[in-house]
């Protein structure tokens, strides 16, 4: 088996942008309709659960793509019973020595790593595949508003050495649940071959902060939230006036975001 390069860089369908080469925006309007499908607070929470995991199956078919290793295969299918030679798929695939660790952040990250889990392990050796998880809660000031992230309690299964760490946290707001994140695998648990963040939905104020705080954190995500900026800014293609773009509130909430995903994932407000 030939291993072949990654596909790192390649850009297809992909929204314009100025925040940089490791800033990745997917251009789908089918993904950006199931967005604003489970935004909306007429859609009830079956069907947010299945938009999600309808998000993150696209997201990750684009990331793989874009990021993962392949290698040249020889499959034989069905059809090499009558026609051994011709009954044969040889072309490119995943490589299957590919070790991924992917992330549960609690709570609103458990539906996205558990589709990401179910889906890599249905194409990778099983185990090249981990789901990790971690339990952060938002801390916020005597204000409420949200100042950082705290890490409670987690079951990580070891060394993420030589594998792709992918974190599937579906709202991108501040970026302090990543950087928590990050923080704590690269302390106790190695540095990993490729960072992989992926929000389903992100503010400009995200990308600063990991970009900023993680030089190797590349960010793959359906939207772009910066709903607080002013209309000039909003006419200005995504970046070019990064330092005028909000997408957070006072309370550091994304506008126009999709309220409480983790909340009405999980059916629980407290």
């Amino acid at each position: 088996m030939t291993t072949l390069s990654s596909g790192a860089g390649r850009r297809a369908h992909e929204v314009e942008h100025r925040y940089g080469d490791r800033v990745h925006v997917f251009d789908n309007v089918a993904v950006r309709t199931a967005l604003a499908r489970l935004g909306s607070p007429e859609t009830k929470r079956a069907d947010v659960l299945a938009h999600v995991r309808r998000v993150y199956e696209a997201l990750l078919l684009w990331v793989t793509a874009a990021e993962f290793p392949t290698a040249e295969a020889q499959v034989p299918t069905r059809m090499a019973e009558g026609l051994p030679d011709a009954g044969v798929y040889r072309g490119d695939i995943l490589d299957p020595r590919t070790k991924v660790v992917l992330v549960d952040v609690i709570r609103g990250g458990i539906v996205p790593a558990q589709a990401c889990f179910e889906w890599l392990s249905s194409v990778l050796p099983e185990e090249n595949v981990r789901l990790d998880h971690l339990n952060l809660q938002r801390v916020v000031d005597e204000d409420g508003r949200v100042c950082g992230a705290d890490l409670t309690g987690s079951k990580i299964g070891g060394s993420v050495e030589d594998s792709i760490l992918l974190i599937p946290d579906p709202m991108g707001a501040t970026g302090s649940t990543v950087l928590r994140v990050l923080e704590h695998y690269r302390a106790h648990h190695g540095s990993p071959a490729k960072v992989l963040v992926v929000p389903m939905i992100a503010t400009p104020e995200f990308f600063r902060a990991v970009l900023g705080a993680d030089a190797e954190a590349r960010i793959y995500t359906a939207r772009v939230d910066r709903g607080l900026s002013s209309d000039e800014v909003l006419r200005a293609v995504p970046g070019a006036m990064w330092d005028q773009e909000r997408g957070l509130d006072d309370r550091q909430y994304i506008v126009p975001g999709a309220g409480g995903v983790g909340e009405i994932l999980n059916n629980s407000w407290c």
